[in-house]
């Protein structure tokens, strides 16, 4: 397979998922320059690709791995318990801490509201 394939596979990916170039940076831990170069079709190291095609589900030849939704869902779940604890935790140093069945509740809809609420446009946020 041809490194521009590659390309046109990972773009289609990006835009499937709703991923910024800065969105990819983020979660890869590469520079914005790195990440626009990729996108742009210059050589970037094996490394680098494997960053960028790893968040997304895919493998070196952009062979679909993990399928959107379950990118998707798994980043919000991930985002979700993040937000929960944080709440959590500053509740428990008041002595107001939640049930854990509360916890499940509320860790479920806010995994919702990062699939199809309020907050979507923050699903790949960091």
């Amino acid at each position: 397979m041809h490194r521009l394939e590659v390309l046109e596979k990972v773009k289609k990916r990006k835009e499937a998922l709703g991923l910024t170039q800065d969105n990819i940076s983020k979660l890869s831990q590469l520079g914005n320059r790195t990440v626009a170069r990729f996108f742009s079709g210059e050589d970037v190291k094996l490394s680098t690709l494997e960053k960028i095609t790893n968040i997304m589900g895919l493998d070196f030849a952009g062979t679909e791995l993990v399928d959107v939704e379950t990118l998707r869902d798994n980043r919000a779940k991930e985002k979700a318990i993040y937000i929960v604890s944080l709440v959590q935790d500053t509740s428990a140093l008041e002595m107001q801490g939640l049930k854990s069945e509360a916890i499940q509740t509320l860790i479920r809809d806010t995994k919702e509201q990062f699939l199809t609420g309020e907050y979507r446009k923050n699903l790949w946020a960091s």
